[in-house]
């Protein structure tokens, strides 16, 4: 995969940079291919890197009392990164692993901060995508408190169509927040429809 197409086709979904910080951004960003079960960032560690899914996709889990625990599921075209650690500078509370191969865009906090300190056009495209990712994870807190199981697999069919050929159903089970049993049951109550 050639990574200025890659960088291309990135910012088609946002906004158009100028070539500058364009060829500045092509030689910060770094094309990874991983294999399926890879770990980006683990509890504990401290990551200054977000990802950027070209291919595949990945989930970001906590390990809690012997659960495992989805939280995050990100799939082509979207980004995925330890959030408080990027951000806050504090170990990751979860892991990031690839559910699927996978080939990544791969940005450092510190290349970012620093395009977005040069170009304010740069510094706009951030607030798209961070503005993006935190409407995206308050749907699912307002889904999570307030909508039954089958509303809220419901809702995550129609963000996410084809997850249930990509995710294992365990961890759809666990990102919505009831058993296995539970959304075995609600799946069997929607083919009956």
């Amino acid at each position: 995969m050639n990574l200025e197409k890659s960088i291309g086709d990135f910012l088609e979904k946002y906004i158009p940079l100028s070539e500058e910080c364009q060829a500045e951004l092509l030689v910060a960003a770094k094309l990874l291919t991983l294999k399926k079960g890879s770990t980006l960032v683990r509890e504990g560690q401290y990551s200054e890197k977000c990802f950027y899914l070209l291919e595949g996709c990945a989930r970001a889990f906590y390990l809690r009392d012997g659960h495992d625990i989805s939280d995050w599921f990100a799939f082509e075209n979207e980004f995925i990164s330890s959030i408080v650690s990027f951000f806050d500078h504090r170990p990751s509370p979860h892991y990031i692993e690839l559910l699927e191969d996978a080939v990544l865009l791969e940005f450092s906090r510190e290349n970012i901060m620093r395009l977005a300190d040069k170009y304010h056009d740069f510094e706009r495209l951030i607030r798209l995508i961070v503005t993006e990712t935190m409407l995206g994870q308050q749907a699912r807190i307002t889904c999570i408190l307030f909508q039954k199981a089958e509303q809220r697999y419901e809702n995550l069919l129609e963000t996410f169509p084809n997850i249930t050929q990509r995710v294992n159903l365990t961890h759809i089970a666990s990102y919505l927040g009831i058993t296995l049993e539970t959304l075995s049951r609600v799946r069997k109550q929607k083919k009956r429809i």
